[in-house]
C-alpha cells in the first residue's frame, strides 16, 4: 500500500513521495518544518492510511534513548523484596517496555513516531543507531534479545533546535515540509471547515499571508493557528468586511490573539498601524 494522504490530512506530492520512499527503503523518515505544519500529525495519518498500529514516543529534554527500549524499576523491586513479595524472584516483572520494544513486537507492521528528537541531549540520536540499523537490542537484566518481528515505519520529527549527528542523518530519509502555498492552504481549510463561507476564507487568507510577510515578525503564525483563528471568526460571526482593508499596513485583524502570540509582534503591528495613519 502507498500513502496518498487522507480525507483529514492534505499531503503534497513531495510529502507523499517521501513517506513512500522511506517505507520502500526501510529507513526512518526524518521530518522537519515550521511548527504547526503537521509534522506530528503525519505519523497518525500514515498509520490510519496504511492500516497499521501507531506507537508514539514524545521526546523531552530529559529523555534518554534507553527509555525507548525499556526501563528497569530497581526501586520497585527493592520495595517488593522488603515486603517479602514472591514476584521479586522474576526480574521481568520490573521491566517496563518502551515504544521501540512495543513496535518491534507488534504482530503487524507498526508506525512509530519519535516526536521532536532535537529536544533531547545531542547524544540521544547516536544512542539509537544500532537499534535503528539492526532492528534489535539486548535486555541485560533478563539476558533477552529483542528482535523486530516486522520492521516498523519510523517517522522522526525535528524543529531544528539542535543539529543532528551526521551518522544519524545518514540512516534517515529526509523531507522538509515547506509552508503551504495559498492553494494548498485552501485545501487544508476546506478539509477542516467544509462549510466555511468562501468570501470569509478568501479575506482571512489574505490577512493571514499578509501578516506572515511583515518584516521583523518574531513568530509567524502557523497553519494550526490559522485554523484556530478561522474557528473563532466563524463562531463569533465576524463580518467579512472586518477582514478587509484597502491598506493592510493600517489593519490589525479581529481576534488577532489567535495569530500573534507574543507582545513584541503585537507592538510591532501597533507601531505599523500608527505610522501608516500618521503618514496618511
Amino acid at each position: 500500500m502507498r500513502f496518498t494522504g487522507t480525507d483529514t490530512y492534505v499531503a503534497t506530492e513531495d510529502l507523499m513521495m517521501a513517506v513512500n520512499a522511506a517505507v520502500v527503503l526501510e529507513r526512518p523518515l526524518l521530518i522537519k518544518g515550521e511548527p504547526g505544519t503537521g509534522k506530528t500529525l503525519l505519523a497518525a495519518e500514515v498509520a490510519r492510511a496504511l492500516g497499521r498500529p501507531l506507537l508514539q514516543w514524545h521526546v523531552k529534554s530529559t529523555s534518554k534513548a534507553q527509555q525507548g527500549l525499556y526501563e528497569y524499576d530497581a526501586v520497585a523491586r527493592l520495595r517488593d523484596s522488603q515486603l517479602g513479595e514472591a514476584r521479586v524472584q522474576d526480574i521481568a516483572h520490573y521491566i517496563k517496555r518502551g515504544p521501540l520494544w512495543e513496535a518491534f513486537e507488534s504482530s503487524t507492521p507498526a508506525v512509530l513516531l519519535i516526536d521532536e528528537i532535537d529536544k533531547a541531549d545531542i547524544e540521544f540520536p547516536n544512542d539509537l543507531l544500532r537499534e535503528l540499523d539492526r532492528m534489535e537490542f539486548y535486555v541485560y537484566e533478563t539476558q533477552q534479545l529483542v528482535r523486530a518481528q516486522h520492521r516498523p515505519a519510523i517517522i522522526i520529527t525535528s524543529n531544528n533546535e539542535k543539529e543532528l549527528p551526521d551518522a544519524f542523518l545518514r540512516r534517515c530519509f529526509f523531507h522538509y515540509i515547506r509552508f503551504p502555498d495559498r492553494e494548498t492552504m485552501e485545501r487544508i481549510v476546506a478539509v477542516h471547515y467544509p462549510g466555511l463561507k468562501r468570501e470569509l476564507m478568501h479575506q482571512a487568507l489574505n490577512a493571514f499571508f499578509t501578516i506572515r510577510e511583515v518584516p521583523g515578525l518574531k513568530k509567524k503564525p502557523s497553519t494550526s493557528e490559522l485554523l484556530d483563528w478561522l474557528k473563532l471568526l466563524a463562531a463569533e460571526d465576524i463580518p467579512v468586511e472586518a477582514l478587509h482593508a484597502p491598506d493592510q499596513g493600517r489593519f490589525i485583524p479581529p481576534l488577532h490573539g489567535a495569530l500573534l502570540k507574543n507582545e513584541q509582534d503585537v507592538h510591532l503591528f501597533e507601531r505599523l498601524v500608527f505610522m501608516s495613519r500618521r503618514n496618511a
